[in-house]
């Protein structure tokens, strides 16, 4: 499948602004996690952004709101990809 280069890029935006602002602090735990787990700041970055991805697409198919428990667990459950 091809990546959409400018969704990918807003989406790793939206991650790199939760890191700036430590809003959701879990964001940046997970991100140092992740790090030291082994993988790059990159990689990392883009794990996270599959569950902003996902977390938007919940949002967009179900008209629900930000659910910030299911976005941590998610964070939690990370490299597992949401799905």
């Amino acid at each position: 499948m091809k990546h959409n280069k400018r969704l990918k890029s807003a989406i790793i935006e939206v991650v790199e602004n939760q890191i700036d602002s430590n809003d959701p602090p879990e964001t940046t735990q997970t991100l140092n996690r992740l790090i030291s787990e082994g993988f790059s700041k990159n990689e990392a970055k883009e794990l996270i952004g599959s569950v902003v991805a996902a977390e938007v697409f919940e949002i967009l198919k179900n008209g629900e709101k930000f659910d910030k428990n299911r976005y941590v667990t998610a964070l939690n459950n990370l490299p597992k990809i949401p799905g």
